[in-house]
């Protein structure tokens, strides 16, 4: 099992900056894959970014030059870097944990808002 918990999420204007974190636990020897998901009001939830333990990156176009994804495999930490933010960024961002950059794997954190004001 795996244990993903996020932190960061908060109340940004548009233009500003937000990270985000998410902390790994338990068998962490088994995430090749380590991504960012976020869902809006009445929307399905969709890739931000994702990224392999070697550095291969996959982002969605939407936030291409303005977000970036990182990790510390030492600390098993992921972080996602969130600049030029629009309200449209607005959502409950996901952790999530697998083998794949375009599709989510079975663990999930908690979720963290992040809200843009226009």
């Amino acid at each position: 099992q795996v244990q993903l918990v996020e932190s960061g999420g908060g109340l940004v204007q548009a233009g500003g900056s937000l990270r985000l974190s998410c902390a790994a636990s338990g068998s962490t020897f088994s995430i090749n894959v380590i991504g960012w998901y976020r869902q809006a009001p009445g929307k399905q939830r969709t890739l931000v970014a994702a990224i392999t333990s070697g550095g291969v990156s996959n982002y969605a176009d939407s936030v291409k030059g303005r977000f970036t994804i990182s990790r510390d495999n030492a600390k098993n930490t992921m972080y996602l870097q969130m600049n030029s933010l629009k309200p449209e960024d607005t959502a409950v961002y996901y952790c999530n944990a697998g083998l794949s950059l375009y599709y989510p794997g079975n663990y999930w954190g908690q979720g963290t808002q992040v809200t843009v004001s226009s």
